[in-house]
């Protein structure tokens, strides 16, 4: 009998440590809960709908609403932050608001950390943050084409064509509208069956980025998406601008490396002469071009640099999801040019163009460029201020 008193002791025991537990437990959950609620509950929008709270417990907020400088953690300044948000106009009454969203979604770009760290810095749940990452992301996808898009007005490209004389610093560049280039972005090897053809010629896998720029270095066009054992000529080819041929306009064009053709149509595309040069006008020539289109090299130059964890690191994402971040990223760019935040580019050694299997077959734009090439031989070059453009 007094095993059995023994016994039925012993499991009582363990039957109160282990409601001990489930009571710890619940208390610890309704903590977590309390908290999310204050979240939601103290902080207030335009319009008076209270949705979202500030969590003072977090440093990263607590610094951007303490109005301290936020390009350290989200790479952004406070007014391209409010730009951003401005344009993205997210009016909901549910959630955690846009503001926390956004700045969620920042500094995952910023940080290049995982969807755990993130949740780690705004004491979130995973899969909240995995879930804002993406809509946000998408809604600045879809923000896209009022950032990104091509001069239409008479003055805006006007003001582009004088921009290219100015880099250039000669007249006979007045009717360039545009730097293209391409550049590589590092992703996780996507696996087989696909894996090889991402795997590029630098020999890391990679997506490919093809944008123009104007004179600031704004990007006006971009397409992504190909696999990085793509070239860039076919890339081109297969790319809106080429399909459409809207862009530049007539009697303009594009500056381009020696990686791509020089054509003339469908689209009008000017690259530097190839070695071995022949005279002293190519010289000049392939001179002055380089100085005009340099503009692409350091608009991709600041762009790697404040998205340093995206364009340094491989994405450890989805394949299907790196075009949009890519897009993102170069959005963001716009906007921040746009508030005058620029941060000091990092030199980079340029690369080498690698000539294509179009070349032999498409040098349309020869003549084009040997007439620039006259027109630099025959006239001098002018200051900045007398350099006279022709209207389009």
């Amino acid at each position: 009998m007094a095993k059995m008193v023994h016994i039925v002791h012993e499991l009582m025991q363990e039957w109160m440590e282990e409601e001990r537990c489930r009571m710890e437990q619940n208390r610890a959950q309704r903590r977590a809960y309390r908290a999310r609620m204050e979240m939601l509950a103290a902080y207030s929008f335009e319009g008076g709908v209270r949705y979202a709270s500030l969590n003072m417990a977090v440093p990263l907020l607590r610094r951007y609403f303490a109005g301290e400088d936020t390009r350290p953690n989200f790479r952004l300044s406070k007014a391209s932050i409010t730009s951003l948000l401005q344009l993205l106009n997210q009016e909901r009454c549910h959630g955690w608001g846009p503001t926390i969203e956004v700045l969620v979604l920042l500094f995952w770009l910023a940080s290049g950390a995982s969807y755990r760290v993130v949740s780690r810095a705004f004491d979130m749940p995973r899969t909240t943050v995995h879930n804002v990452v993406h809509r946000v992301c998408g809604c600045v996808v879809v923000a896209m084409p009022r950032v990104i898009r091509l001069p239409s007005t008479a003055e805006g490209q006007r003001e582009v064509s004088e921009g290219f004389a100015r880099l250039a610093r000669h007249g006979a560049f007045a009717r360039a509208m545009g730097a293209i280039d391409s550049c590589h972005v590092r992703i996780k090897s996507p696996g087989e069956p696909h894996g090889q053809d991402y795997f590029n010629r630098k020999l890391f896998h990679s997506i490919q980025l093809q944008a123009v720029c104007d004179h600031a270095g704004r990007f006006i066009d971009v397409f992504v998406g190909y696999p990085g054992s793509v070239h860039d000529t076919r890339v081109l080819r297969h790319s809106p601008l080429f399909q459409s041929a809207a862009y530049p306009p007539p009697d303009t064009f594009l500056l381009g490396d020696g990686g791509y053709p020089c054509l003339l149509r469908p689209i009008s595309l000017i690259t530097p002469y190839k070695n071995p040069l022949r005279g002293v006008a190519q010289q000049r020539f392939n001179a002055h071009h380089a100085r005009a289109r340099s503009v692409i090299e350091r608009a991709f130059g600041m762009m790697k640099t404040r998205w340093r964890s995206i364009f340094f690191c491989a994405l450890e994402v989805d394949v299907s999801f790196v075009p949009d971040v890519i897009v993102c990223c170069t959005m963001l760019h716009n906007v921040c040019l746009g508030n005058d935040d620029v941060l000091p580019v990092d030199e980079e050694d340029p690369e080498e163009p690698v000539g294509g299997e179009d070349h032999g077959k498409t040098s349309s734009g020869g003549a084009l460029r040997d007439s620039i090439a006259d027109q630099l031989s025959a006239l001098q070059c002018l200051p900045l201020d007398m350099i006279i453009v022709d209207k389009l």
